[in-house]
């Protein structure tokens, strides 16, 4: 019975969206985590292999020749993607001068093993060798100069290698929203701190991590984005609506389940009582 595959591709759906809360959930406690949600849509089969327009049959008519479907009854659920939710998350005192939150749309530029990405986790450390550093390691960035297309600021011109953040041992760092490090002696550096024009084309790359692919995509200037010294951003997943997300789609599940036993039952039935002929 081909039409089980109509309720197998409802239980996929719903399938991957219970995957997709129990990941937020899991991270419900995450520095800096955004949560994710899924996007369906309806195939339709006249979509892909056209319809008949000739409403009138050519043959003795009966009551199911006037009533016509376009193949909506083979119609199917597709998962059609994912995207982030980058709605700001609470900020949460630490009073750790090297821990910062970020109010805004802005992130953190830092340096990973494979290239520049971007994170909003905040909570920084100093490596041995007195460099700021992420809590996975990965070396905090400072300001570059950027080169200039139509009057936009679109691409930095200062190596990511040269731009590491050293800050001296055993001193108080003081932090403006700005982003501007300060010791006793002064100035020391300025964080990395850039937005999107798109803030969706991020990717996510596990560990707090985004990447985008468009360096046009970057604004560098004008920024808006503050940063707290002292804070954390905590994670914007809403444990409680997420639980409800989830237990709603564990009933929506086991009822696609019940539809295809259903169809499992009645394709045994016919089966059996063919047999018997």
């Amino acid at each position: 019975m081909k039409n089980i595959w109509v309720p197998l591709s409802g239980q996929i759906a719903q399938q991957r969206k219970v995957e997709t809360i129990a990941n937020n959930i899991a991270n419900a406690n995450t520095t800096g985590f955004k949560k994710d949600q899924l996007v369906f849509k309806e195939h339709l089969t006249a979509l892909s292999k056209g319809m008949d327009h000739i409403d009138i049959p050519n043959k003795e008519f009966k009551p199911k020749d006037f009533y016509h479907s376009n193949g909506g009854e083979h119609a199917f659920v597709k998962v059609d993607g994912s995207y982030t939710i980058h709605e700001q998350g609470p900020l949460q005192p630490t009073h750790n001068p090297l821990d910062v939150a970020l109010k805004g749309d802005g992130f953190l530029e830092v340096l990973t093993p494979y290239g520049v990405r971007y994170t909003r986790k905040g909570n920084l450390s100093l490596s041995a060798d007195g460099e700021l550093v992420t809590a996975h390691g990965y070396k905090v960035l400072s300001k570059s100069t950027t080169e200039v297309e139509e009057g936009r600021a679109v691409a930095s011109a200062t190596p990511p290698e040269t731009r590491l953040i050293v800050l001296p041992q055993n001193e108080q760092i003081s932090i403006s929203q700005e982003g501007n490090l300060y010791s006793k002696q002064g100035l020391i550096a300025e964080l990395s701190l850039v937005e999107f024009d798109d803030v969706h084309a991020l990717k996510k790359q596990g560990d707090s991590l985004f990447i985008v692919n468009d360096e046009a995509n970057i604004k560098r200037n004008e920024v808006a984005t503050t940063i707290h010294q002292g804070f954390l951003e905590g994670s914007n997943v809403n444990a409680i609506q997420e639980m409800s997300e989830l237990i709603k789609a564990h009933r929506h599940f086991e009822s696609i389940q019940k539809a295809i036993n259903v169809y499992d039952n009645i394709s045994n039935k016919v089966s059996n009582e063919i047999g018997k002929f």
